[in-house]
């Protein structure tokens, strides 16, 4: 029994050297894992090509995918501020078309500015949201689900299965040729390791074939994959770029109506009425007083004259007359308290004489109007 198992101790240990000269003939590391089965510089430098290869089209594919669901993201919450933006136009737009406000249309003329730019933004946004979308979303998604990755990948897991396929062969061709050596020359062995060799050449010469192939099909998926996120970040940063600058521009000129519309207010004489400005004087107060001719000099020898209403008044008594912005008044007396009397639209009564502008040429169609 102990030469017995001292034999097959023996056996064990010779199995195991020609293992480690198989593994050392072919060894190399490399590709999908494996360490074995290179047998020459060649083929290492190839293995380790593929290898790289492998994991750097892999970390664009994951780069573009990122990018892509990155602007899906922002698509999403765009289109949403792009309705919210739309709904603030349009209730500014609203209210400058209906304001009702009796001491002028600054704030309604400043509204509908307000309106029609925040209309053209909201219209750039959606540009830009479609430009994402076309320029740079789908362009990457199509090359991440593309057929030439895939191929691609799949030469390279092709080669590493039969890189698999031939490590198991050389152990085979190891076992073969330990029975050959003892067995002394059987012929049926013999016959057996001759094959098990001859398949592994065959396995080493198609391994060596397909190892060129996945490394020129891996080659250009990574030349394109570099190229085109290349392209696409750069058409990203463009647009984001002419989006903002449109911005800017029509908020320039908002920014410029608004701004000019304040100065012109400012600049405009303070017609409120003082809280401690008397009353209108009654008609016998007045009557053979102060004419229009007499006061600050603003009136000719008739003693008439026409004048704009620049701004609204509310008439507060039955003697005051109602003025609106744009209507035109004949001015009849005025007197040295600020007050002024008149006839517009078919009615006569008192007015603070700062609410109008004397005219000197009036269209024939806003004198009838007056009477």
């Amino acid at each position: 029994m102990d030469a017995i198992r001292k034999q097959a101790t023996k056996l064990r240990e010779q199995v195991a050297k020609q293992q480690q000269a198989v593994f050392k003939q072919f060894g190399g590391g490399g590709y999908g894992g494996s360490d074995n089965l290179v047998s020459d510089d060649i083929e290492l430098q190839q293995h380790q090509k593929l290898e790289k290869l492998y994991m750097s089209t892999r970390a664009a594919k994951h780069f573009q995918r990122d990018i892509v669901r990155g602007v899906e993201g922002y698509i999403v919450t765009g289109s949403k501020q792009v309705e919210i933006g739309t709904k603030f136009s349009e209730d500014s737009r609203k209210y400058g078309v209906e304001n009702t406000c009796t001491s002028g249309n600054t704030l309604s003329k400043a509204a509908l500015s307000f309106a029609r730019a925040q209309g053209q933004m909201e219209k750039e946004r959606g540009n830009l949201l479609k430009a994402l979308g076309t320029q740079v979303a789908e362009p990457l998604r199509a090359m991440v689900m593309g057929a030439p990755l895939e191929d691609a990948r799949h030469l390279a897991q092709r080669y590493d299965r039969m890189q698999q396929e031939a490590e198991a062969q050389a152990i085979e061709v190891s076992k073969r040729q330990v029975k050959v050596r003892e067995s002394a020359g059987n012929v049926d062995y013999t016959s057996k390791l001759e094959a098990a060799e001859a398949r592994l050449q065959e396995l080493k010469s198609n391994m060596a074939t397909l190892g060129k192939e996945a490394v020129a099909a891996m080659a250009a998926v990574e030349s394109q994959q570099q190229r085109l996120t290349l392209q696409r970040l750069i058409a990203l940063v463009e647009s984001e770029r002419f989006y903002h600058q449109r911005v800017l521009q029509i908020l320039d000129q908002l920014e410029g109506e608004m701004v000019s519309e304040r100065q012109r207010i400012e600049a405009s004489p303070n017609v409120a009425v003082d809280n401690s400005m008397p009353p209108p004087p009654s008609y016998e107060e007045v009557n053979g007083g102060f004419v229009a001719q007499t006061y600050d000099g603003l009136t000719d020898s008739m003693g008439y004259f026409l004048g704009e209403v620049t701004h609204s008044y509310q008439a507060e008594s039955d003697v005051e007359l109602n003025l609106s912005v744009g209507d035109y008044v004949v001015v009849r007396k005025v007197s040295n308290n600020g007050w002024a009397e008149g006839e517009c639209m078919g009615k006569a009564g008192w007015f603070p004489f700062g609410y109008i502008e004397r005219r000197e040429r009036v269209l024939a169609s806003k004198v009838a109007e007056v009477f």
